[in-house]
């Protein structure tokens, strides 16, 4: 019997709003030392050196169409807690490796994906690159 391949989730359309939001937090987060931007499949994936640390929506989004994606490989207890408590928060498994994902409703959520994204880039720059 021949094996299927695991289907990967579908990807909503970004909306014009999350587009907005994604333009704003790249703009902020490009100074960052280490940091560069690639395109991904509708993404802008950021990087800190070679480990990607989040997935900006240019095209598509990452569960709804105002979500953007962040890995976190290990948190603090009081950074579990915040992203068990948060209900903007969601989690996905791909390529056996846990993202996160955060939805916007408004503006005011900019200044709180800018903290998650700052939390997963020095996340990014605490452990190796796997292989």
């Amino acid at each position: 019997m021949k094996q299927r391949k695991p289907q990967r989730p579908k990807l909503p359309k970004a909306s014009g709003q999350m587009k907005a939001w994604s333009t704003a937090l790249e703009a902020e987060v490009r100074v960052w030392p280490q940091l560069s931007a690639r395109s991904f499949f509708g993404f802008t994936a950021l990087y800190r050196k070679e480990k990607i640390f989040a997935a900006l929506p240019r095209t598509r989004a990452w569960g709804t169409e105002n979500s953007l994606a962040f890995k976190l490989e290990s948190q603090a207890p009081a950074t579990r807690t915040r992203l068990e408590t948060d209900e903007r928060i969601g989690t996905t498994l791909m390529s056996k490796t846990r993202w996160y994902t955060l939805q916007l409703f408004s503006d005011a959520d900019v200044h709180d994906a800018l903290d998650w994204l700052a939390l997963a880039y020095e996340a990014a720059g605490k452990h190796k690159k796997s292989r």
